[in-house]
């Protein structure tokens, strides 16, 4: 089953943008496409496998549906995990995952395990996980897919704040369309084809 046919979507660097229509299919192969992504960003070169994978620890941040957060390490470590993955610093790092974790609004919960978190905190925890290497892109699969009303004004009005406050690209598959008034670009998939953009 093809879940789209001849898909060219233009990302503007800076913008909050949702994709409508086949959801989790749309955001996993925008993500996982890496090879079709790099090759036009590096335009002739070829990568290796660990050059790929750099790349996305690099270039691309990604928040999961189900948070997926390790429920043996506190926020704070789940945060550094993609920072280690680089070799980072490990005290250059802590600072900024505190950071990260301030930003959005779980500065005195770092040290808490994600089971002592709500869900609306575990996916901002996720949130800041996946900023932590300054990614050009985020990808968000149906973030608030797990979350009550609440908790999903509060993760859309985050999003708003970090493309606002730090340019930061968001990419978002929702199904929602009451979302796309947090956003400044909306691209509607309809049988595998771009319906409309608005």
């Amino acid at each position: 089953m093809t879940a789209t046919k001849d898909l060219k979507i233009a990302l503007f660097l800076g913008y909050k943008s949702i994709v409508n229509g086949h959801k989790s299919a749309i955001a996993l192969m925008i993500f996982i496409l890496s090879l079709a992504f790099v090759n036009l960003v590096f335009v002739a070169s070829i990568l290796s496998n660990h050059e790929k994978t750099l790349f996305r620890l690099q270039r691309l941040g990604y928040v999961f549906q189900e948070y997926a957060l390790i429920f043996e390490l506190t926020a704070l470590e789940n945060v550094l995990l993609p920072a280690f993955a680089l070799n980072g610093s490990q005290q250059g790092y802590k600072k900024k995952a505190i950071d990260m974790l301030d930003r959005v609004g779980l500065k005195k919960r770092v040290n808490h395990h994600p089971q002592e978190l709500s869900g609306g905190e575990q996916q901002r925890v996720a949130i800041a996980r996946a900023l932590i290497n300054d990614p050009k892109i985020l990808f968000a699969d149906e973030p608030m897919a797990n979350l009550d009303t609440n908790s999903s004004r509060q993760i859309l009005e985050l999003f708003q704040k970090l493309n606002k406050e730090l340019g930061q690209t968001i990419v978002m598959v929702t199904h929602e369309p009451d979302d796309q008034k947090y956003v400044d670009r909306v691209i509607w998939i309809k049988d595998g084809l771009i319906e409309k953009i608005i």
